[in-house]
């Protein structure tokens, strides 16, 4: 094969290479410019990455703002359940509760996310 042809494939995967990095790069997940549904399937995989003991901030930063969030003072605890939406039960343009998942925080720290969370905040 002539040199020339392999150069010039060579020099169009480079190039095709540099446009993917800066492109992951330079245009990282914006949760707040993303639609419902991209923003619920972002969700369901981003909660797989997430464990007990994780900061607060560090959930915003990979998560984003939460959908609903809600707080109070318990003693020298302080709580939190921010709702994250991963489902999605009727069109009606409003996040609800029943749409998210919970994930509840004690002073800043994640204890407990999922299935009976807010019950659990509400009982505290």
């Amino acid at each position: 094969m002539n040199t020339k042809v392999i150069q010039r494939i060579g020099i169009g995967v480079f190039i095709y290479v540099s446009l993917v990095v800066m492109l992951i790069i330079f245009n990282p997940d914006d949760t707040t410019s993303m639609g419902w549904e991209d923003r619920q399937e972002y969700n369901k995989v981003q909660l797989t990455k997430i464990k007990i003991g994780d900061l607060r901030s560090s959930i915003v930063e990979l998560l984003g703002p939460p959908d609903i969030s809600e707080a109070k003072q318990v003693g020298d605890a302080q709580l939190q359940v921010m709702f994250y939406r991963t489902t999605w039960n009727q069109s009606d343009g409003i996040t609800t509760q029943d749409e998210c998942t919970p994930l509840l925080f004690q002073n800043d720290k994640l204890i407990a996310w999922g299935e009976g969370t807010y019950q659990s905040y509400l009982k505290r």
